[in-house]
């Protein structure tokens, strides 16, 4: 199911985490060849996604939120 990014945090590890609406978290890493996110590198570019759908799998999997 497709969410919006309201807004993100880092994890214990320093990783960014997109907030999602739906109450869930999911991991935007820049790690290439596997993930190609360097927009998360910067607070300029983690704005820009705001809004930006993702797709949550723990909605699909009926998971319940944490907050």
């Amino acid at each position: 199911m497709n969410q919006p990014i309201i807004g993100y945090h880092q994890d214990e590890r320093g990783d960014w985490v997109a907030d999602l609406a739906c109450g869930h978290g999911q991991h935007v890493r820049h790690q290439p060849p596997f993930f190609s996110r360097p927009w998360v590198l910067t607070p300029e570019g983690r704005a820009r996604h705001l809004g930006q759908a993702l797709a949550c799998k723990k909605c699909d999997e009926g998971e319940p939120t944490t907050g």
